[in-house]
């Protein structure tokens, strides 16, 4: 009996869209990263990009649960001395309403190459409208 393993050439990516309107941050966002990485298929190999593209729209109507909403805080660095910003998850989706379900997907990816290579095929929009038409995606119910 020998093990399968998927080559770069052999992999079919798909196209799905995915409607974040009154979603939870993480539920969604661990769905779209296993989605992302290719788990679901049973092709999957763990060292090739078996993934499939994701849109997601609605994106500014993705919600938190109890108070994380002020009390979720997102920190960056400005690289200079003392130079910590912070900002919590309602003001994050108030002026950038795609980056806080970037975010928790990224971190739910492998970091390297490979995880870079994935986080490029997700594709999210604040509104319902998208310019992904042409490849047809299938919704995708999460």
């Amino acid at each position: 009996m020998k093990s399968y393993s998927a080559k770069v050439g052999e992999v079919t990516q798909g196209w799905y869209l995915v409607d974040a309107q009154g979603k939870v941050l993480g539920r969604l966002a661990a769905q779209i990263a296993a989605r992302l990485r290719g788990k679901h298929k049973p092709e999957f190999t763990p060292h090739v990009d078996t993934g499939d593209y994701i849109v997601v729209v609605n994106a500014a109507k993705v919600r938190v649960t109890g108070r994380k909403a002020l009390g979720k805080i997102y920190y960056r660095h400005t690289t200079y001395p003392g130079g910590v910003r912070e900002i919590n998850f309602a003001k994050m989706q108030a002026t950038h309403p795609t980056r806080a379900l970037e975010k928790a997907v990224k971190g739910m990816l492998p970091k390297g190459p490979l995880g870079y290579a994935m986080l490029r095929k997700l594709k999210v929009y604040a509104g319902t409208a998208h310019p992904h038409s042409a490849q047809q995606p299938k919704t995708l119910e999460i």
